[in-house]
C-alpha cells in the first residue's frame, strides 16, 4: 500500500481479514497517520437511511441516481467510461449495504442529516434534492477508526508491516506487471500531525509485492500543480490560495504511476471551496478552514455586487467558484448577522468540531442554544477575516480596509442590504434567497439547528453585525488513475497493468472521476471507503 490514509486504510484492513502480509509506505511520520481524513467533518453520503426517514425525508435510488448523473455532467466518452460505472455502483453502495457495513464496524452517525450542496435550481440539475449528508459521530477520526484499529491488530499478529517515512519513488516493473516499488527512507520527524516534515534522506527501500496498490491522495497540497491543471472553463486561477489540505497531498505519485503505464484522466476537473477563511491557528502552510454555511448569509463579491440567482451559499460550490474568477478578484464576502451566524455556521474539520469529534453530549447541547459554537466564536475573535460591527457604516469601512486592491462599492452593498430587507414586510418575496431559506425550513433538520428565522440584516435585535471575507480554499482532485470495478489500474489501451491498483482521491474516488465535474458532497469520504475495499478484495483474490 502506498499511502495510509483511509483507503490505504480501508484496502489493508480487506487484506488482514482474508489473512494476506501487508506492507503499507507512507512518507509521513507516524503522527499523520489517516492522512486527510482525520481532518475531515466526516460526512458520509447515504440514500433512504434511517436517520433520514426519522428526520421526514423522502428519498430513493432514483431521486439518488437523476442528482448524481444531473451534477457529474459526465461528457468525455472515454475518459469518463469507467466513472460512469463507478457511479452506479458507488449509488448502489450507498442505498443498500454500506451503512450496515459500517455500523458493523462500529460507526454511527449524528441523528440531524445535513443538506449540502442545494443545487442550480433545476431537478435534473446540479445538488442534492434531499439532505443526505450524515454527519460520523467522531467526525473523520470517528470513520478512520475502525480501519485503524484492524490495521493495528493485523500488524500484532504480524500480518501488517507499517513503514513510515518510506517515500516511494518508482514503481518496479518486470515483465510488463508492477512487482513493488522503490525509494527514499526519510529522517525521523516529530513533526505534529499535518505539520510539514523534513525530506532528508538516511537510505534506501525496495519492497516486492505480487500487487501494489497506490492510495496517495490528490494534488490539494500543490498550489503549482492546481495551477498547473486549473481548466479554462474555472477562468483565471487567483494569485492566492489557501489549502484545505496539509502540504503531504502533494501528488507526486501519479506521475510516477503514470511512468510505470497507468493512464490519468480528467486531471482538469477539481474541487475547490469559495469560503474559506484563515486559520488563526494554523497546522501547515497556508492553512484555510472552510464556512459550511447555512443559506442566509447576503454573498457579495470583491467589488460589492450580490451573487446572482441561484449562488447562495450551499448550492453550488463550483457554479460558484467560476463566478468569482470572472470578476478577477480571488476573494468576497459574506454579511450577517450574530442570530445567522449562531444558527448557520459550521466550521469544516475535526478539530474545529470538538463535541462531535469528542463524542461529548454536554458539549454538542449547546448547539441549540443561544451563542455560535465555540471555534466560531474563536475566528470571529481571532480571525484576520472577520469584521465585526454594531452599525452598518463601521461594517462597510471594516470590509473597505480589507480589501486589498479591489475597489469595494459600500454604497452598492449598502443598497443591497436595505433591499433585501423591505422585503421582510410579507411572508412571501420575489428574493429567491428568501424564498430557499423559507424552503429549506421545511426540513426538520434544518428549521432545528441550521437555518435562522428570516429576519433583517438591520435589525438592531439580531446584531451585532458581521462580515466574512472569504478566499478560495484548494481540496479535493476528481480526476486520476483510471480504474475498473475492482480498483485495477488501466493502461493506455484500456487494459489493466497487471499487479497495479489504485483507490481512493489518487483514483479520482473510483475510475478516474466518479464524480465528473461536481460532486454532492459526502462522497469523497464514501469514494475512498468503497474503493479502497474494492481494492482490497480485488488484491486478495489475486
Amino acid at each position: 500500500m502506498i499511502g495510509a490514509g483511509l483507503a490505504g486504510l480501508v484496502a489493508a484492513a480487506e487484506l488482514v481479514d482474508a489473512g494476506k502480509h501487508v506492507v503499507v509506505l507512507e512518507q509521513e511520520p507516524a503522527a499523520s497517520l489517516g492522512g486527510q481524513a482525520h481532518w475531515s467533518f466526516g460526512g458520509l453520503f447515504l440514500i433512504d437511511s434511517p436517520e433520514q426517514r426519522r428526520m421526514g425525508v423522502k428519498d430513493s435510488p432514483e431521486l439518488a441516481r437523476q442528482d448524481w448523473f444531473g451534477t457529474a455532467g459526465f461528457d468525455r466518452d472515454d475518459e469518463d467510461a469507467w466513472g460512469r460505472r463507478w457511479a452506479e455502483a458507488y449509488l448502489e453502495f450507498a442505498g443498500g449495504e454500506k451503512r450496515a457495513w459500517l455500523h458493523e464496524k462500529g460507526v454511527r452517525f449524528f441523528p440531524v442529516v445535513g443538506w449540502a450542496e442545494r443545487g442550480d435550481g433545476t431537478p435534473t440539475g446540479h445538488g442534492n434534492s434531499v439532505p443526505r449528508f450524515h454527519i460520523t459521530w467522531g467526525t473523520g477520526p470517528g470513520v478512520l477508526a475502525p480501519f485503524i484499529a484492524r490495521v493495528k491488530a493485523g500488524e500484532a499478529a504480524g500480518l501488517v508491516e507499517l513503514r513510515h517515512r518510506h517515500r516511494v519513488d518508482e514503481l518496479i516493473i518486470e515483465g510488463g506487471a508492477v512487482v513493488g516499488a522503490r525509494g527514499a527512507v526519510l529522517a525521523d520527524d516529530d513533526a505534529v500531525r499535518g505539520a510539514p516534515s523534513n525530506r532528508d534522506v538516511v537510505g534506501e527501500f525496495e519492497v516486492r509485492a505480487p500487487a501494489v496498490l497506490v492510495s496517495s491522495g490528490g494534488i490539494g497540497g500543490n498550489p503549482d500543480l492546481v495551477r498547473e491543471y486549473w481548466p479554462e472553463r474555472l477562468g483565471t486561477p487567483p494569485a492566492e490560495m489557501l489549502s484545505g489540505v496539509p502540504a503531504h497531498v502533494d501528488g507526486r505519485m501519479l506521475p510516477i504511476a503514470e511512468q510505470a503505464g497507468a493512464r490519468l484522466v480528467n486531471r482538469d476537473r477539481m474541487w475547490h471551496y469559495t469560503e474559506g477563511i484563515t486559520n488563526w491557528d494554523p497546522i501547515w502552510p497556508a492553512h484555510g478552514i472552510r464556512i459550511l454555511p447555512g443559506p442566509s448569509s447576503l454573498w457579495f463579491d470583491a467589488t460589492g455586487r450580490r451573487l446572482p440567482v441561484p449562488l447562495f451559499p450551499g448550492f453550488d460550490t463550483l457554479g460558484t467558484l467560476e463566478h468569482l474568477m470572472g470578476t478577477g478578484h480571488g476573494h468576497s464576502w459574506f454579511v450577517l448577522t450574530q442570530k445567522i451566524i449562531e444558527k448557520e455556521f459550521a466550521l469544516s474539520g475535526s478539530e474545529q468540531n470538538p463535541d462531535l469529534t469528542g463524542k461529548d453530549l454536554k458539549l454538542l447541547a449547546q448547539r441549540v442554544r443561544s451563542g455560535a459554537p465555540g471555534p466560531v466564536e474563536a475566528f470571529k475573535q481571532h480571525g484576520v477575516d472577520f469584521v465585526v460591527a454594531d452599525t452598518l457604516p463601521e461594517l462597510l469601512d471594516g470590509m473597505r480596509r480589507l480589501s486589498g486592491d479591489a475597489e469595494l462599492d459600500t454604497a452598492e452593498v449598502e443598497r443591497q442590504i436595505r433591499a433585501r430587507d423591505r422585503e421582510l414586510d410579507n411572508e412571501f418575496s420575489k428574493d429567491l434567497q428568501l424564498a430557499a431559506i423559507r424552503s429549506a425550513r421545511c426540513s426538520r433538520g434544518d428549521k432545528l439547528i441550521r437555518v435562522a428565522t428570516p429576519h433583517r440584516i438591520l435589525d438592531p435585535g439580531a446584531g451585532p453585525l458581521i462580515a466574512v471575507k472569504l478566499h478560495i480554499l484548494t481540496r479535493k482532485t476528481l480526476g486520476g488513475i483510471q480504474t475498473d470495478l475492482d480498483s485495477r489500474a488501466l493502461g493506455a489501451d484500456g487494459a489493466p497493468i497487471p499487479g497495479l491498483y489504485a483507490a481512493g482521491e489518487a483514483a479520482g474516488f473510483g475510475g478516474g472521476g466518479v464524480h465528473g465535474y461536481r460532486a454532492l458532497e459526502g462522497t469523497f469520504l464514501g469514494g475512498c471507503l468503497f474503493s479502497g475495499r474494492a481494492a482490497g478484495r480485488a488484491m486478495a483474490r489475486g
